[in-house]
């Protein structure tokens, strides 16, 4: 019996973003079920991560883009 470890792909493209004490990361990745966004948040060294396919990465460009315009309309 063989037991098959996949190597991790590399990004196509990367993006990195630090806020406060939180470093977020966007990679641009593609397997062999195609291309997809690995969003990861790094929060003093505990990491969360998300990985959305590439066929939603539209509607949620345009969901988030709502949200923070609404934001921007709230009092403080």
């Amino acid at each position: 019996m063989s037991y098959h470890n996949p190597v991790p792909s590399l990004p196509l493209a990367s993006e990195k973003l630090t806020t406060d004490r939180k470093v977020f990361f966007l990679d641009l990745k593609e397997n062999d079920r195609g291309r997809f966004i690995k969003i990861t948040e790094d929060v003093g060294g505990r990491r969360d991560t998300i990985m959305l396919p590439i066929g939603a990465a539209k509607d949620f460009h345009e969901m988030l883009g709502r949200l923070v315009e609404f934001e921007t309309t709230l009092v403080e």
